[in-house]
């Protein structure tokens, strides 16, 4: 088991040491991450937590799945390595096309 949890349906008010106060009954935490939309700069509403132990990581998983907090019932689990998706618009035509962009503009 890796020592890091995945924790879906977060509120996208919790802070990082609202987090931390809630998972750290399950042991010392290492890290926490929330990534945050580019654009909007707002959390997207789930986050990662590091153990130390394989037995801190089945502890939180066991103890905070499905617990509510903050208004939103938390889907806790282990986190999976991310998964190489294909690139985007990868069929030769040069990248961002958009439409009638690259054929002269937009109708006016």
């Amino acid at each position: 088991m890796a020592n890091k949890v995945f924790v879906g349906s977060l509120s996208w008010d919790a802070t990082e040491d609202q987090v931390r106060e809630l998972f750290s009954q399950a042991g010392e935490i290492t890290s926490i991450f929330i990534p945050v939309d580019k654009f909007s700069n707002k959390p997207k509403g789930f986050c990662f937590v590091e153990y130390g132990t394989d037995e801190e990581t089945a502890k939180a998983i066991e103890m905070f799945n499905g617990q509510e907090f903050m208004g939103r019932n938390l889907v806790v689990n282990e986190a999976r390595p991310r998964e190489d998706r294909p690139r985007r618009f990868d069929d030769n035509r040069g990248g961002n096309d958009r439409g009638n962009f690259r054929r002269g503009g937009y109708s006016r």
